[in-house]
């Protein structure tokens, strides 16, 4: 397949091109950058794959939870590229893609990687966090909701996961349940070869749509807290704000 793939929703840019066997993969400080970053570097990653945008089979991205400019960023570089090369989108969850880089990283490792917690830093002490099996083909075994405090991120999961992935760690330490120090943890972010990695089973799933789909996933419309409210944290977390 020829596949386009990239994720905004960290700190972190990530960008993977993929055509035939051969995947080619960017990585950069992402954020504020992203916007003005973004397609330069998905320019020169094609142009090294020798491949035109209307010869992509899809563009696959991250829709969040995440950052909302990030979000944003993607969403509107892939609608762009995919309206005027006149190809499909493949959005996908940002936590999945956690649980698949983890699953990777985990099987170089030796570890179980079969029920995976991908949990991303939400800033102002919560975590957007999701349940993730892998067996025959990668699935949501939790669909409730997805932000949550951290003291409160393994209470509605029955199954505790094999293991815990994403990027809260150590910076959320002191707010974690006791139970999730018994969990194995893989520091691990939505990356773009992570993407294309799952797009073939989703493909098959039927997850492709039209540009127009190409929205992002917010949960939460709150992006920000009040100076109060900061200190108040502050004051509760010593050790985590410290």
């Amino acid at each position: 397949m020829k596949l386009l793939a990239l994720d905004t929703s960290t700190d972190t840019l990530s960008i993977a091109v993929q055509h035939g066997d051969a995947v080619l993969a960017h990585t950069s400080a992402g954020g504020a950058l992203a916007s003005s970053t973004l397609i330069p570097a998905i320019e020169a990653l094609m142009q090294q794959a020798g491949l035109h945008y209307a010869q992509l089979d899809a563009i696959a991205f991250g829709l969040g939870p995440g950052s909302f400019t990030g979000l944003r960023t993607a969403c509107a570089v892939v609608q762009g590229l995919a309206f005027g090369a006149n190809v499909p989108v493949l959005p996908v969850d940002t936590l999945m893609i956690v649980a698949e880089e983890a699953r990777f990283l985990a099987q170089e490792q030796g570890l179980d990687s079969t029920r995976v917690l991908g949990a991303l830093d939400a800033r102002m002490s919560e975590v957007y966090v999701n349940h993730y099996e892998f067996s025959s083909t990668p699935r949501s075994i939790y669909a409730g909701e997805m932000l949550k405090k951290p003291q409160n991120m393994l209470l509605e999961h029955l199954q505790m996961p094999t293991l815990l992935a994403g990027n809260i760690r150590p910076t959320l330490d002191a707010q974690l349940p006791p139970e999730a120090a018994a969990v194995p943890y893989l520091n691990a972010l939505p990356t773009a070869t992570a993407l294309l990695r799952l797009a073939p089973a989703l493909i098959a799933a039927g997850g492709l749509t039209d540009a127009e789909h190409a929205l992002p996933l917010y949960i939460r419309d709150k992006v920000a807290q009040t100076t109060a409210e900061r200190m108040a944290t502050a004051l509760s977390h010593p050790v985590a704000s410290a």
